[in-house]
């Protein structure tokens, strides 16, 4: 059977009566049993209301439990819940009902697409982008939540004046306050009960809010079920600003572009423009695509985009992002990706992924709590029991402070302490220009014993220059020529060096037949009309034999000269012969050195590693004052990385092809600003400025982040010790102790929003 698009087949057996055996339906199997192909379908939905871990652990456990539901993937960070649906089985308005009875309100996204910019293709869905009330940014009064608080605040408002004029009636008036106030969070406590999650905090507060009435405290009931609406606003505001940072990116995306239709333009939204199309960017707006400057010169603010405070200069053949905001000069810009592919799109869903991961504090939180709330209502009982049954203390009062452990037990806190603070941290970097793919990197860079580099377009700018040409056969011209032939596919920067100077110089780069073959680290061949031609190492090319005995002392002089002057030396082989010596210089990046020391004052090691030869490593090596291992293949860099691991954690940074094993084999990847696809995908980091101290800036919101998580651990849990012991003395109330749970949940959350504004040394502004 073909399933429809968004569907995958699924096999299940059921038993099947007044069927034709070899009918449509499916084919007879063992034991009477039929087998049918059944289809599942992807559902993406938006899930108003979740703002914590403990919310998404409630909406998995109940969907988990709903046969048909399956592939359950809850993001309470982004407010977004997938799984896939067996509409065979149970029908999505089943699935949403049981949603709204745990309190939320699940809404289901157009074509089952998350809300991201960014398309990853997958089963033909189309992903676009949320905005406003839609996204969860509407009026907190608005909310089911806000509708709950003002629900009990009036209820408890009109006891209050009641009972002022009712002096005699005030118990019931306030019992009858609490109970009003209390049945929606009944309501979904049981809900969460029968779905498989008993030991919720709606739950606790229920069984609180109930002995208090019983116990004669009804005043005290109204008040605490007034102050627990109120923390889950507080608790909604709060997540809401965590989520603003993906929300402020995915605003970067301009809706419409201005593309040239014939002689005049035309206003298109962005999701209509193809690769090639040609787009007028005027002074003052965002850059609607990625793109190439064909026309005109203008400064381009990319903060948005890469935090890069400086604007930059683009003119005819500069690469643009969208979002990018253009300063006082038109450009015609022909775009190079779609928007759903362009750098925001990869941007907002490297930041989402991340997001949706758990860092590996987050996951030991998750399997804490999971023992941690069963555990705190059997000490309540015990408390609420002990007491009067051994010593002979008063039912009442035991019991009292039993329902003020049942709300100080609430792991809310705790559960968000790492979350929020990963999310924030996320958030932070992705604004200055520094993704991090997950929980679990930004924890492990904070831990980063040594940074490994790579040199060329990481270390060094990237953008090298032919220096020197030596000819042992024809002219300089013919050498460069040929070399440039082999050369004119590479994405290499020394290849792209060398056709340069030769389009330069005024040369025809020659055609070659077929493409050319790459040896990995060593040369680059390719079929010219006159022969083979190769462009290698000059180890590589005595391998091979090109160097004449009788010439083969003075031309390894000429090629150790021009090394030790910190030049890269290639030799360009013609039929196995030595043809001619290409030298090329690539200078380190402006603040290289700088950004090796401030990983030093960090007590970072830092050793670069390239395929280059020694003598031009020790040169650059002793310029920006860090070790090097030089000559290194793919391979030798992976071995280079696996011994530095054994020795601690490793980050290793790279932009090319051949770094991609090194990234992949560190502790934690750090792709280059302008890497290779292959690089980003093999990384676990990306910094999109070309800068190296990004790996720094890394390092330091990773150290920041976890020291974040920790105060928030240290909160959650010390303001419960501390409520605890107040309690067992009894000086703890009810609405107290409420207090205390939402108090720590809104102080961690806004010390996790600290990192939105962080700092970083040696920077005049804050993200």
């Amino acid at each position: 059977m073909v399933g429809r698009p968004g569907t995958v087949p699924r096999v299940r057996k059921r038993a099947v009566r007044g069927c034709d055996p070899a009918g449509p339906s499916g084919r007879l199997v063992e034991n009477g049993m039929q087998e049918r192909v059944a289809t599942t379908t992807e559902i993406t939905m938006r899930v108003e209301g979740m703002d914590c871990g403990s919310c998404a652990v409630k909406i998995e456990t109940a969907l988990r439990n709903v046969r048909g539901v399956s592939d359950v993937d809850v993001n309470f960070g982004l407010e977004t819940l997938r799984f896939r649906l067996d509409e065979d089985r149970v029908s999505l308005e089943t699935v949403e009902n049981r949603i709204r009875a745990l309190g939320y309100g699940p809404r289901r996204i157009d074509g089952g697409a998350p809300p991201s910019a960014h398309d990853h293709g997958h089963h033909g869905h189309h992903h676009g982008h949320d905005h406003g009330d839609e996204d969860g940014s509407g009026p907190w009064w608005r909310s089911a939540k806000g509708v709950a608080v003002i629900r009990a605040g009036a209820a408890f408002a009109c006891a209050f004046v009641a009972a002022a004029l009712l002096p005699a009636a005030s118990y019931w008036l306030y019992a009858a306050a609490a109970v009003f106030s209390v049945i929606p969070f009944l309501w979904r406590a049981v809900a969460a009960a029968f779905a498989g999650a008993p030991f919720s905090i709606e739950m606790l507060m229920s069984i609180a809010a109930a002995g208090a009435i019983a116990l004669g405290a009804a005043e005290e009931a109204a008040v605490v079920v007034f102050l627990f609406a109120v923390g889950e606003v507080l608790e909604n505001v709060a997540a809401g600003r965590a989520r603003a940072g993906v929300r402020a990116l995915m605003n970067l995306q301009p809706r419409t572009a201005r593309r040239e239709e014939g002689v005049g333009l035309r206003e298109v939204a962005v999701d209509e423009l193809t690769v090639g199309d040609v787009i007028l960017v005027r002074p003052g707006d965002r850059v609607a695509a990625d793109g190439e400057v064909i026309a005109g010169t203008s400064e381009l603010n990319e903060a948005p985009v890469t935090g890069e405070s400086v604007p930059v200069v683009k003119s005819t053949g500069d690469t643009v992002f969208a979002g990018s905001i253009n300063g006082d000069g038109a450009l015609r810009v022909r775009t190079t990706h779609l928007a759903r592919d362009n750098t925001i799109a990869r941007i907002i869903h490297l930041v989402e992924a991340a997001q949706g991961s758990k860092a590996p504090t987050a996951r030991f939180i998750d399997r804490f709590s999971a023992w941690y709330t069963p555990a705190a209502m059997a000490a309540a009982a015990l408390v609420a029991v002990v007491p009067p049954l051994v010593v002979g203390a008063a039912w009442s009062s035991w019991i009292y402070r039993a329902l003020a452990i049942l709300l100080i037990a609430c792991p809310c806190a705790l559960v968000i302490s790492t979350p929020a603070a990963i999310a924030a941290g996320l958030a932070a970097g992705a604004r200055r220009g520094l993704l991090v793919k997950g929980g679990a990197a930004l924890e492990v860079l904070g831990r980063v014993a040594t940074v490994a580099f790579d040199k060329t377009g990481t270390l060094t700018a990237g953008e090298p220059r032919v220096t020197d040409v030596i000819a042992f056969e024809g002219d300089e011209g013919d050498v460069l020529a040929r070399a440039a032939a082999v050369e004119q596919g590479a994405s290499h920067p020394l290849g792209r060096a060398i056709v340069t100077a030769a389009l330069d110089r005024g040369l025809a780069v020659l055609p070659i037949f077929g493409g050319a073959t790459a040896i990995p680290g060593k040369a680059l061949q390719a079929r010219l009309r006159e022969g083979f031609v190769a462009v290698g190492s000059p180890r590589w090319a005595a391998e091979q034999g090109a160097l004449r005995d009788d010439d083969r002392d003075q031309i390894m002089v000429r090629v150790r000269e021009l090394e030790a002057r910190g030049r890269t030396v290639v030799a360009v082989l013609v039929s196995g012969k030595l043809a001619g010596l290409i030298a090329v210089a690539d200078a380190p990046r402006d603040d290289a050195r700088d950004a090796i020391a401030r990983l030093g004052a960090l007590g970072v090691r830092t050793v670069m590693l390239t395929g280059d030869n020694e003598r031009t490593a020790s040169v650059i090596a002793h310029n920006l004052g860090i070790a090097a291992q030089a000559g290194l293949l793919p391979e030798d860099k992976l071995a280079a990385v696996a011994a530095l691991k054994a020795e601690g954690t490793v980050a290793m940074v790279g932009d090319g092809i051949n770094d991609a094993p090194a990234l992949a084999a560190s502790s934690v990847g750090i792709a280059m600003g302008g890497a290779t696809d292959v690089a980003l995908e093999a990384a676990d980091a990306a910094l999109l400025r070309p800068r190296v101290r990004g790996v720094a800036e890394l390092i330091e919101l990773s150290r920041a982040t976890v020291r974040n998580v920790r105060q928030n651990i240290a909160i959650a849990i010390g303001l419960k010790a501390v409520f605890l012991v107040t309690t067992l003395l009894g000086v703890t109330t009810l609405w107290m102790a409420i207090l205390a749970d939402t108090g720590a949940t809104v102080i961690v959350t806004a010390n996790a929003l600290r990192l939105l504004r962080f700092r970083w040394p040696g920077s005049d502004r804050a993200v």
